[in-house]
């Protein structure tokens, strides 16, 4: 639901006449956004190994390593090689390779290794909290038949991956429920906390969030590990989770949610009993009860604000948005996205149930929600493009990756809920229009509300009701409401228990069925609860689509992780020279290699290596060697070693490139016994 406006004003007139403006501001905003965007990921991806995939090598490497865009944790058991029969022949120690804005993990192979066709398995948990895996072959001679299979599976899938993302999507609802239903309360209902419909709904939201995130602490082993269920009991894996940042969310949202457990309890029991006796009782008395309450609402709307906002950090600071570009923006501004979704939507459940459940909601609250809603989507508009820019970074991602096309579908979703609000924003209207005959505290359905009760009083009082089952009726005595009092004061005193307990039930029965025809019989009030249905039911799909969107990889990581195989140098008619940086990880390990290929085109050519430490000083290194393939046309790769012609200097004459294309260039260097990578760039010849 969005803001009310009983009738249009000269203001709210011009401020709509200034709307298509405020729109062509906001495309110019998004159009130099996108255009501007700087380069970023959240979800990190391999964007090399040594040796490559499906690179066939002369001699067994000493060791696998992989590159990644970010940041990653991997274990012992992160990177596995399996040789053509399926025996691991890797080391089973993780070698941290990293320096700088370099992220290179890798594994020792053992020595001795036969020719044949190797396979690499590797799995690991990105940055942004989401878990990552692949495989890929290499050959060491030339290649062979393998019994290993690569894995289908990604990381994350599979049955504890449903469960997991189930987990997932009921966290996001219980906060919604929970933050959203405790605000309705303080800011637009304070009469409905002492309304057992809306204690369940908040409490029921706090159970939920709870169990969730239990559930997620125990699936996060099985989930970015194995697979495997049972998992869930391996304390070893539990206690590797909690030294993690998303193990330190999970464990922060649980005392956070102890926090709120307090804050409920006043909630519902001190300050229910203050805003009773405020609205009850001597007016001397009243009036401090009502001083004491605004104070506690006060307090509790303050506490209530931190808690809210500390619960929504424990995502913010796990996930896409405590990754990539500008995360000091990003954080808060899921923070703010976080909350103005649990006050709308939150709120929204709280309204529908206090319209399906309290005949007497007071007209003033639903214009309160109105406001709160209103104001919680213009943060949800700001928040949400910022972050779209952020994570898509171009138009293309916008319908070209899975991300993309998932934003449509909530932008989507988005429109059709704010169409629905339009239509309650109209029904509220219309209970604003009923204050010529009604104070603005008057409940909702009060003014048909007294007809019905004069028309039915009599009928209600003998339970010959519609609305009455006809159990409930069938031994009402038809006498007036007094007859009927008499003998319900008079049942105990007839020392009956049966008369009285059926006594009791049709009194019961007879106050639901007067609280049905007067919440019925009022058509503002059945619109308005029709219309907030159909947006609950819309935000349910909603927020199913954000789980989703939360565990997809951005589009932008996406389309940078596509464009980095189709980089290249193109160099036409003149020499090539490029600088290709190494690190093999031992002593000595770090330089650059500059490559000049005269005259850089088809047929035959001069190479010329020189290798340099990091301080520009000649490298002399113990062996190197160079080899280029032309994928496009499946040639290659045509291996070369290069004669030594001085100090870190050596070269190759007659270098022969048979066709024209996007050639790529391997260089492996060696700086010891052991030590050794490859490194690569793609360069255009012709």
């Amino acid at each position: 639901m969005t803001a009310t406006a009983p009738a249009p004003s000269p203001a709210r007139v011009r401020i709509t006449a200034l709307l298509p403006r405020l729109a062509l501001v906001l495309a110019a905003l998004l159009a130099t956004l996108f255009t501007a965007a700087a380069p970023a990921t959240a979800h990190a991806a391999l964007t090399a190994s040594d040796p490559q995939d499906g690179a066939v090598v002369a001699t067994a490497p000493a060791q696998v390593t992989l590159s990644f865009s970010e940041q990653v944790a991997m274990g012992d058991d992160s990177i596995r090689v399996m040789d053509p029969q399926g025996r691991r022949v890797d080391t089973g120690e993780l070698r941290d390779m990293c320096s700088g804005s370099v992220i290179r993990y890798g594994t020792a192979l053992h020595a001795g290794l036969p020719n044949g066709t190797y396979t690499v398995a590797w799995q690991a948990v990105s940055a942004d909290s989401h878990p990552i895996s692949g495989a890929f072959t290499f050959s060491i001679g030339a290649p062979s038949a393998t019994a290993v299979s690569l894995p289908t599976q990604q990381a994350g899938g599979g049955p504890v991956g449903i469960a997991y993302g189930i987990a997932r999507y009921a966290a996001y609802a219980g906060f919604t429920v929970l933050v959203g239903g405790a605000a309705f309360i303080l800011m637009c209902w304070r009469r409905g906390s002492a309304e057992r419909s809306l204690q369940k709904l908040v409490l029921r939201g706090w159970v939920t969030l709870t169990a969730a995130t239990l559930a997620m602490l125990a699936l996060r082993n099985p989930y970015t590990g194995s697979g495997k269920f049972a998992d869930v009991f391996d304390l070893d894996g539990l206690r590797a989770v909690l030294e993690t940042k998303t193990g330190a969310s999970f464990v922060s949202r649980l005392l956070l949610l102890g926090a709120a457990a307090l804050f409920v309890a006043v909630l519902f029991g001190a300050y229910a009993r203050h805003q009773q006796a405020s609205g009850s009782g001597e007016e001397d008395q009243a009036g401090e009860d009502t001083k004491q309450t605004s104070d506690l609402a006060f307090g509790l709307g303050i506490g209530g604000a931190v808690v809210a906002a500390g619960i929504a950090a424990t995502w913010a600071l796990s996930e896409h948005a405590s990754t990539g570009i500008q995360p000091g923006i990003a954080m808060p501004a899921d923070i703010l996205h976080l909350l103005a979704v649990a006050a709308w939507l939150g709120g929204l459940t709280a309204l529908l149930v206090a319209l399906y459940k309290v005949p007497d909601i007071e007209r003033d609250a639903v214009r309160r929600f109105s406001k709160v809603a209103f104001v919680s989507v213009v943060v949800l508009v700001v928040t949400g493009v910022y972050q779209s820019w952020r994570q898509l970074g171009s138009w293309s991602a916008l319908t070209g990756t899975s991300y993309g096309r998932l934003l449509i579908i909530k932008v989507g979703l988005v429109a059709v809920l704010l169409g629905i609000a339009y239509l309650s924003r109209e029904w509220t209207a219309r209970l604003a229009d009923g204050q010529a005959t009604a104070t603005a505290d008057e409940p909702i359905g009060a003014l048909t509300g007294k007809a019905v009760s004069r028309e039915t009083a009599s009928d209600v009082s003998r339970g010959t009701s519609p609305a009455a089952s006809p159990e409930a009726t069938s031994d009402v005595p038809r006498g007036t409401s007094s007859d009927v009092s008499r003998e319900t004061h008079a049942a105990p005193e007839a020392a009956d228990p049966r008369r009285a307990a059926q006594l009791a039930r049709q009194h019961a029965a007879r106050e639901k069925a007067r609280e049905h025809q007067v919440r019925d019989a009022d058509p503002v009030r059945g619109g308005l609860r029709r219309s907030v249905l159909a947006e609950a039911a819309v935000a349910v799909a909603l927020l199913a689509v954000t789980t989703v969107l939360t565990s997809t990889e951005p589009g932008r990581a996406v389309e940078q992780e596509a464009g980095r195989g189709s980089a290249s140098t193109a160099v036409p008619n003149r020499p090539i020279k490029i600088t290709l940086p190494f690190e093999t990880g031992g002593q000595n390990g770090k330089g650059a290699v500059r490559l000049e290929l005269d005259p850089g085109r088809v047929g035959a050519n001069t190479l010329h290596l020189w290798a340099e430490d990091l301080g520009g000083r000649p490298l002399d290194l113990p062996e190197i060697k160079v080899s280029f393939t032309l994928p496009a046309k499946e040639i290659g790769p045509l291996p070369l070693v290069p004669d030594r012609s001085g100090p870190g200097h050596w070269t190759a004459s007659g270098v022969q490139l048979p066709l024209t294309g996007e050639w790529r260039i391997d260089v492996t260097v060696r700086t010891s016994d052991i030590d050794q990578t490859t490194v690569q760039k793609n360069v255009k010849i012709g």
